[in-house]
């Protein structure tokens, strides 16, 4: 009886350490289980449709894989299209990861194809997907009834639209508009005039301070007093005649040196008049007669007309109200001016060119 009992109970131990070793193997092959699963989305295709086969891979956290490196066939016959990036999905808590992989593919034989299986390392051991097939058909054609199939069609007329038209339209506007700005800058360089005109307004200037001011001008260049008296004795005298104009009120400007001598033998000062009248008299014989001054005469007629400019000049009141305001308008042009001129026309016109390329190349499309 005793022995029997022992018999028992050794069973029994033996029983339950098995237990114990076969749940302990259980649960460290169930932590380090990879699974590895290839899928298609169709197994059967017309001649040049595409599926995706999708290779997915179930392992821990903490295992290194790799997939295979998959080349521009599966097999021959099947062609990979493109391989897209592995997605990879967390479960367990972070411990285990699902990593998947598609490949499109085609193929333009019909066939029954047997793709492999997928070869994926995951840390020194290699895991085989299943195999899969593909079954490629032809497209189905009736050669019984060749009269179903339709010959060529006749050529139509597509009919242009605004947005056919549009950027033509616009390149052409496009180039009138810089081909005119260009037009203009050329026209102002060769003019020696500043792309934009400089107007200031200043207050109006008293006759005889304006025609000081332009003495003072003549007065600071001595060369052309020399060497053209003919324009020295011209705008000393336009200066007189603008100076008589403003001053007693009437138009030198388009009256002869004896006229302009009569009107001012109304002033009481006949000195003033005497000398002016022999500057006249010089200036028209250097004009007309070429007559050719000494230096000392032209300085001397230079003394005369400032001497009656101060002898018939009208000063102002103190208390006087300002004048009117005077325009002028800048005509010269500097030399950043010239440069900032030469560098308008270089990129207008570079511009136009580039619309009328777009232009002719809007026309080439639409019509040939």
């Amino acid at each position: 009886m005793k022995d029997t009992l022992l018999l028992y109970y050794g069973k029994k131990t033996l029983r339950a350490v098995c237990g114990i070793i076969f749940l302990l193997l259980a649960v460290t092959t169930a932590h380090a289980q990879v699974t590895v699963e290839a899928t298609i989305d169709s197994l059967q295709l017309l001649i040049g449709e595409q599926t995706k086969i999708k290779l997915q891979v179930s392992m821990d956290a903490d295992q290194k894989f790799r997939f295979p490196l998959v080349r521009d066939t599966l097999v021959r016959g099947v062609e990979v299209l493109d391989v897209a990036k592995p997605d990879t999905q967390l479960l367990n808590e972070n411990k285990r990861w699902l990593v998947s992989q598609e490949y499109t593919v085609t193929s333009f034989d019909s066939a029954l194809y047997y793709l492999p299986p997928f070869e994926v390392l995951v840390g020194d051991k290699v895991y085989k997907s299943e195999a899969l097939a593909l079954k490629v058909y032809s497209i189905p054609v009736d050669t019984l009834h060749p009269d179903q199939f339709f010959g060529p069609k006749t050529i139509h007329e597509v009919p242009l639209t605004w947005d056919d038209l549009a950027p033509l339209v616009y390149s052409i506007l496009l180039l009138l508009v810089l081909g005119t700005v260009a037009a203009f800058l050329i026209v102002r360089y060769r003019n020696n005039k500043p792309i934009i005109r400089i107007i200031k307004v200043e207050p109006k200037l008293p006759p005889h301070l304006s025609a000081m001011k332009k003495i003072e001008t003549i007065k600071a260049d001595k060369n052309y007093r020399k060497e053209d008296p003919k324009r020295y004795y011209t705008e000393l005298t336009d200066v007189i005649r603008n100076y008589i104009k403003d001053r007693f009120g009437f138009n030198a400007m388009e009256m002869t040196s004896s006229e302009i001598i009569e009107r001012l033998q109304q002033v009481d000062d006949k000195a003033s008049i005497s000398d002016l009248k022999m500057l006249f008299v010089t200036a028209d014989l250097v004009k007309f007669a070429k007559h050719s001054p000494l230096i000392n005469e032209n300085d001397m007629n230079l003394v005369t007309a400032i001497d009656f400019i101060n002898q018939t000049k009208q000063e102002e009141a103190p208390d006087k109200k300002e004048g009117p305001k005077e325009i002028k308008v800048e005509e010269k042009r500097s030399k950043q001016g010239r440069i900032a001129l030469m560098c308008s026309i270089g990129v207008t016109s570079a511009a136009a060119v580039i619309a009328l390329y777009l232009a002719i190349r809007h026309i080439i499309d639409l019509f040939f």
